[in-house]
């Protein structure tokens, strides 16, 4: 049979699913089975056994989320997970958000009761697509089985188109069972109308933004992951070398940039470098790319680049101008508006000369050798520091994954990671993410090493994953940095509760992880004292299969530098000493304070300074 000239199979919705994600490149799909997905899970056996995809199974939902996100982070492809009714549809949720915080673009499908049974309480109902609604781009709940191809379509356009984000398909069981005439819809045909990103920046703000590029003494490139997202590395660096402008990323944007390339400042934030959060205070033009003015990167929101002009590039409207308004706010994709802006400044004939930004480059030098990122190396024990420093020596070109804490920081400060080789939940800040996640990148990477670098605390969310890794011999390599604490929270607990250590307290009632990965099949090491460190992480690589590192480090080292919730960038606690704006400082006629030059007004009483 043929409809417009297109052969048409009588098919079962659980087939056209199937057959669709197939069309769309879908290789790979993490999942769980339960009674509702059940005629879902029929027809990826006969894909399997075909040998069309393969399908991993988890030990928990919320791992078969966080491997997708991971996937999808790593290759820039969307992700795909697959759960049940009920249990299995909420226990998506956490992954869920952690995707669409991080805009990552993910498909997660999910069983649900007969149609007719939807809104009787059923056994495992439950409305995910109510529930999902605040943290996907877009729900679907599929109630006619020859609608499923084109669900299917749309669900991977939106995903990955504009800001990408996960969307969820909800299958109810008769309708994977029920047979309708099938007609693909093939990738990138559909149409959605009132869905249509801007893609191109208007020609007139990027004109302006070329003017404040050309204006400009102490620029400084501000990048999110959103650069990642557009794919834009190489127009980044075109970006600052051409116009010989220095870079902080976030959390999210790490790899973006060369971390060695002399123009790099490193991670801003809360826990970034020291000169980061210093050029951002001092800068007087700020070019946020692909970022969006989180908290945990602004301090005092007041406070931050108060003297700088911003040009602000994203591709959602509605990020440009929520945290701060812009002088010159560009929606557009990333990587198009950056070449649009390097074309045009071409145009227009720019002469932006080294010496131009010397001053202000030979400052954030100064800054870089006065406040370092520091390696302790105590006495009696191994500072987590030091684990990061020797593992990113030895594997320089790993994909890396984390789970959130203290270990979090240290790994971005400390490891110098290639685009799309840094996977970490920076939005919801999701512990447990990081094995997981191990998985999802080395099942989309496997001749590539892939390392998980996890807390003894966050490593517990989820480590039944090591099942998963046991049963498909998924060769990643996971190093525990085990300080018998909730690090981070302890942390705080530390600087501003006064030491009351209330639940963060981990030595009773933790595994001893070799042990426990031993029983999954795991080879695993203990490494007590740096004699060990090299060779233990030497082992661990060169093993031809999974391996687990427990590191014993030192139980109260704290991460610094760090931003105290509340105030500026610029007041940091840890650094060795106070802020030193460097050279040119403006003295205060009425109070005397030492200001930064780019200061109009005295940072202590508010006295006109010119």
């Amino acid at each position: 049979m043929q409809v417009k000239g297109v052969d048409v199979q009588r098919v079962s919705g659980a087939f056209a699913l199937i057959d669709s994600l197939k069309r769309h490149g879908v290789q790979h799909i993490f999942g769980y089975p339960g009674g509702a997905n059940l005629p879902i899970y029929d027809e990826i056996y006969k894909a399997e056994a075909a040998r069309e995809l393969q399908h991993f199974l988890v030990r928990h939902e919320q791992g078969a989320a966080h491997a997708a996100d991971a996937y999808a982070r790593a290759t820039g492809k969307v992700g795909v997970c697959l759960a049940t009714s009920g249990p299995g549809a909420t226990n998506l949720v956490t992954g869920l958000a952690t995707a669409y915080m991080d805009s990552v673009p993910m498909v997660a499908i999910t069983g649900q009761v007969p149609r007719a049974a939807i809104g009787s309480d059923a056994f495992q109902e439950i409305d995910i697509f109510g529930i999902a609604l605040p943290i996907v781009k877009h729900s679907y709940v599929v109630r006619d089985p020859a609608n499923m191809s084109e669900t299917v379509a749309e669900a991977f356009h939106i995903a990955s188109t504009g800001r990408p984000g996960p969307v969820l398909i909800d299958v109810p069981k008769d309708v994977g069972i029920a047979q309708c005439d099938y007609v693909p819809v093939e990738p990138g045909s559909v149409k959605l109308p009132g869905y249509r990103p801007t893609v191109k920046g208007n020609p007139r703000q990027i004109n302006q933004a070329v003017k404040l590029i050309q204006e400009a003494k102490c620029p400084l490139l501000y990048v999110g992951g959103g650069a990642i997202a557009s794919g834009a590395h190489a127009e980044i660096t075109e970006l600052a070398e051409h116009f010989h402008i220095p870079v902080t990323t976030t959390l999210m944007g790490k790899g973006v940039f060369d971390e060695h390339h002399p123009l790099s400042v490193g991670m801003l934030g809360m826990h970034g470098t020291a000169y980061a959060n210093f050029a951002v205070s001092e800068c007087d033009l700020l070019i946020a790319v692909g970022a969006r003015f989180d908290d945990r990167v602004t301090g005092k929101l007041d406070e931050f680049a108060q003297t700088a002009k911003t040009i602000h590039i994203d591709i959602d409207p509605a990020e440009v101008g929520k945290n701060r308004k812009p002088d010159v706010p560009i929606v557009g994709d990333v990587r198009q508006v950056l070449v649009d802006l390097l074309r045009r400044s071409h145009e227009v004939g720019d002469v932006v000369r080294e010496s131009q930004t010397k001053a202000w480059r030979d400052r954030i030098r100064q800054w870089r050798e006065e406040y370092p990122l520091e390696i302790p190396h105590p006495e009696d024990s191994l500072s987590p520091q030091e684990v990061i420093a020797e593992v990113g020596r030895q594997a320089p070109h790993a994909y890396y994954t984390t789970d959130v804490g203290q270990h979090q920081m240290w790994a971005a400060q400390f490891l110098k990671n290639a685009p799309r080789r840094w996977m970490s939940s920076g939005g919801l800040g999701t512990m447990g993410y990081g094995l997981p996640a191990a998985v999802g990148a080395k099942v989309a990477l496997p001749d590539d090493q892939v390392i998980c670098i996890s807390g003894d605390g966050s490593f517990q969310m989820n480590m039944q994953e090591l099942g998963t890794i046991s049963q498909y011999g998924i060769k990643v390599k996971v190093v525990i940095l085990n300080n018998g604490w909730l690090g981070m929270v302890r942390q705080w607990q530390h600087l501003f509760y006064d030491d009351r250590f209330e639940a963060t307290n981990l030595e009773q009632g933790t595994p001893d992880f070799s042990k426990l990965s031993e029983v999954y099949g795991i080879k695993s090491l203990t490494v007590r004292t740096r004699a060990e460190l090299p060779e233990a992480i030497a082992t661990m690589l060169a093993h031809d299969g999974p391996t687990l590192l427990d590191v014993r480090v030192n139980r109260n080292e704290d991460c610094y530098p760090m931003v105290a919730p509340g105030t500026s960038p610029s007041h940091m606690l840890g650094l060795s000493h106070p802020y030193n704006a460097v050279s040119n400082t403006l003295t205060c006629s009425a109070c005397g304070a030492q200001n930064p030059p780019t200061h109009k007004c005295c940072s202590e009483c508010g006295t006109k300074l010119r």
